[in-house]
């Protein structure tokens, strides 16, 4: 891996593709383990957890269901610290248990405000698996049940993170230089 350059901004490289792949495998088997007798709904964050969750629900070994939800709290490189759900959530998930697909927990922000969502909606109950968790930027007492890697307080990009949109197409995972 070499330095990316994106805008204004260089990133080095900090995790590869195969150690991507190994901690997606581990949260499958998690997943595949305490969630084989749910019908679970996963429900995927986007933009950034589109990769990640290609690459989970492909290891998913039981019947489950796919949707999508948009929200945003990112402006740049910082958050704006308020989040705005822009696609709302269509299918009943009335007793279900709901897995929510994040591709990095850093402040909790949107997380919280799906938890919100979702209590709403009589849910059986919710997963949160997420690529990427920066314990220490937490703001919120949420748990994460399935967890890929945790990383520092770092701005990073690639595999579905981005930096004003871009980078989220590299398989590798890159952190400002």
């Amino acid at each position: 891996m070499s330095l990316l350059k994106i805008k204004d901004k260089q990133f080095k490289p900090y995790i590869s593709s195969e150690k991507i792949q190994e901690a997606v495998k581990n949260v499958a088997a998690k997943i595949n383990a305490e969630l084989k007798d749910e019908f679970p709904i996963f429900l995927v964050v986007l933009n950034g957890a589109f990769m990640f969750a290609s690459d989970l629900l492909k290891e998913i070994n039981f019947p489950c269901e796919i949707s999508f939800v948009k929200v945003a709290s990112y402006h740049g490189a910082t958050s704006s610290g308020s989040v705005t759900e822009l696609i709302g959530l269509t299918e009943d998930v009335t007793n279900r248990t709901v897995v929510i697909v994040e591709d990095i927990v850093d402040t909790g922000l949107t997380l919280e405000k799906l938890i919100n969502v979702l209590s709403k909606k009589n849910i059986k109950q919710y997963k949160v698996a997420t690529a990427f968790f920066k314990p220490s930027s937490l703001k919120n007492n949420i748990k994460i049940h399935y967890t890929g890697i945790e990383i520092p307080n770092d701005f990073v990009v690639g595999y579905g993170l981005d930096y004003d949109g871009l980078g989220r197409n590299q398989k590798n995972v890159f952190v400002l230089a």
